[in-house]
């Protein structure tokens, strides 16, 4: 099943080239129908918060000159950061150095709080893609990594959440002028998304809606005003936006 939010905040379920206007996400159908090609696509979630997971490759902890984690590095990025699919997200003022990280997305489905590792995905409603957009020069001078992770339009997310999908060998791929820039699997993570989500669930208690960001692979690097950038993820499909001149 393909979950989707549209026009002002309606849910739906993507079947073919029509989605079928539901109440809530999965919800029961309204009898409401759209065509997928009319339809303007917003973030798939409804987050409270969006918890993100640094250097899980091994390739990019590397390429990134840091040893291999032994246990997760977390950040988080605010709501705030949420861009839609085929968004123009303004290159920053603030920085120099705007950088791609595309990565799969975990979306909670029901309330997670101190869960085991075995029965993690039973939470999941399920994946869809993500783009985490970095400031890198101010991330490595700020305190916090507030400006760097959390400005506005930091965090597209689409094109729809994928509920039946096996997570753990996936293809992940990232474009930027339909050039490929990154290129694994999911397979290649240092942490599971049943472990990180246990991890995390021991001491955050996850809502419905929030989301995980489960790391990005080696080849990440920058972008200009103009770029169009993708993430690609095998099962779910496509999210591009394109980095537009400073406002």
């Amino acid at each position: 099943m393909k979950i989707v939010r549209v026009g002002r905040g309606s849910w739906g379920v993507v079947e073919g080239e029509v989605i079928r206007i539901t109440r809530g996400p999965g919800g029961n159908y309204t009898g409401k129908r759209l065509p997928l090609s009319e339809a303007k696509l917003l973030p798939p979630a409804k987050p409270t918060k969006i918890v993100c997971v640094g250097r899980n490759y091994h390739k990019h902890a590397k390429e990134m000159g840091e040893e291999i984690p032994k246990e997760p590095g977390l950040f988080l990025k605010a709501p705030n950061a949420l861009a839609a699919p085929g968004s123009s997200i303004p290159y920053p003022p603030f920085t120099k150095s705007l950088h791609y990280e595309g990565e799969l997305a975990v979306v909670i489905g029901r309330r997670m709080h101190r869960v085991p590792e075995e029965n993690a995905l039973s939470y999941v409603l399920g994946y869809t893609c993500a783009l985490d957009l970095t400031a890198r020069d101010v991330q490595k001078t700020d305190l916090q990594w507030i400006r760097a992770k959390s400005a506005d339009g930091f965090c597209p997310l689409g094109p729809w959440v994928e509920t039946a999908l096996d997570p753990r060998d996936l293809r992940l791929r990232t474009f930027v002028n339909g050039e490929v820039r990154q290129d694994a699997r999911t397979s290649a993570m240092i942490f599971s998304i049943p472990f990180l989500l246990s991890y995390v669930s021991s001491f955050m208690t996850l809502e419905p809606g929030d989301v995980l960001l489960t790391g990005t692979p080696e080849g990440v690097g920058e972008l200009k005003p103009g770029d169009e950038v993708a993430v690609e993820i095998e099962g779910i499909g496509k999210l591009s936006v394109r980095i537009a001149p400073a406002s």
